[in-house]
């Protein structure tokens, strides 16, 4: 069966909506990667800041957060708020004692973890990843100018966004030349 020229210029619009969709969901589905506390991992040594670590992060859905670390010497809990607070880990939400536990956030909010170890959350080795329950688009200021350059540069993306967008932008990409290709062939 083959499709007349009509039927054809028809279906070009439901295809770049799927093109549109495709692309759409490939961006949703790529995550960042956080090592909790970069190079130094999850350890009590070298005094490691674990809330300026997490304040540095843009968490969203789908990101996954890599606890590494000696599993003789640690582990990770996740807790409730209260528990956090007060370096409680005798009800933990789960734990984790692989010493390279990889945990996905799934939902938006606060999800709290510390080390179970006694002593060891009590000197800070806990972090609470926040994911913001809404997104917000910064709003632009505007800054009048008197006729000089007042440009300022914007701060360089982590590695984590810029591998999301270069994998995004790329992965769009691909999709895009596959529907095209697929629709091509169909004329031939």
């Amino acid at each position: 069966m083959t499709l007349g020229m009509a039927s054809r210029k028809a279906l070009a619009p439901l295809l770049l909506l799927g093109i549109f969709a495709a692309a759409s969901q490939l961006q949703k589905s790529i995550a960042a990667v956080y090592k909790v506390g970069d190079s130094a991992g999850w350890t009590t040594i070298g005094n490691i800041n674990y809330k300026q670590w997490a304040a540095n992060k843009s968490f969203k859905p789908g990101d996954v957060i890599l606890f590494s670390y000696n599993p003789q010497f640690h582990n990770v809990m996740q807790v409730t708020h209260p528990e956090y607070q007060a370096c409680n880990a005798t009800a933990p939400i789960a734990t984790h004692t692989s010493g390279n536990d990889s945990i996905t956030i799934t939902t938006r909010g606060h999800h709290f973890f510390l080390c179970g170890v006694p002593g060891h959350c009590l000197s800070g080795q806990k972090v609470d990843i926040n994911v913001p329950r809404t997104t917000l688009a910064p709003t632009p200021s505007v800054t009048p100018t008197t006729g000089t350059d007042s440009t300022v540069p914007s701060p360089s993306p982590s590695a984590a966004s810029t591998l999301c967008t270069v994998v995004g932008t790329f992965g769009k990409l691909t999709v895009s030349v596959a529907v095209f290709a697929a629709f091509v062939s169909s004329f031939a």
